[in-house]
């Protein structure tokens, strides 16, 4: 599931990348990357998730609380 998520990730990249090309317009282009600055954290969360949830009974709890300030970290990077 994560690696079909992360192909639509991709897919969704490069369909940006060639309607970005497509209509040659720095307005349009931009309308564009706003929709990507969504879709790439929330395939990061979702595909986090299904991570942590396959891993977690092999994790202690301690290591799954760093696990999470880690991904917290990245989120609060991502979003601010």
């Amino acid at each position: 599931m994560m690696a079909i998520l992360r192909l639509f990730s991709g897919s969704a990249e490069i369909v940006a990348a060639i309607l970005m090309l497509y209509f040659n317009d720095a307005k349009k282009a931009l309308v564009i990357n706003s929709v990507l600055a969504f879709v790439g954290p929330s395939v990061l969360i979702i595909t986090m998730s299904i991570g942590i949830i396959s891993v977690a009974n092999e994790l202690s709890f301690l290591k799954i609380v760093f696990l999470l300030m880690g991904i917290s970290c990245i989120l609060i990077a991502v979003f601010k």
